[in-house]
């Protein structure tokens, strides 16, 4: 049974699209990598795109807004635009909350005061 857990286990690809050091992408930055220390345990890969210096990629991947994040891998893909600094927001972009939420809700976490 514990094979099936570690199986289970879903792999993160992201990219981060930021437009050279300014305040916000830096702030995306920092932040991204504080949640993924904490929330994904190595499970990820991250590629930061500085449209910038690469702004093919930008346009490949129809980039209108910096920074953006992108999740490539697993489907759906899903992009986040803004310095993530709303976690609650970025968790549930990633998918990541969605399942607790999910379980609060049939656990009868429904709590409003």
């Amino acid at each position: 049974m514990r094979y099936q857990q570690m199986a289970v286990r879903k792999t993160y690809i992201l990219k981060l699209y930021v437009a050279g050091n300014t305040p916000n992408s830096m702030r995306a930055l920092n932040t991204l990598k504080e949640i993924l220390e904490n929330e994904f345990k190595g499970v990820y890969a991250l590629k930061v795109i500085d449209v910038l210096k690469q702004p093919q990629l930008a346009e490949e991947d129809k980039i209108l807004a910096t920074p953006t994040l992108a999740k490539i891998l697993p489907p759906p893909v899903r992009r986040i635009i803004g310095d993530l600094s709303d976690r609650e927001k970025v968790l549930i972009g990633l998918d990541l909350l969605f399942d607790e939420l999910s379980e609060s809700e049939y656990s009868g976490g429904k709590n409003n005061k």
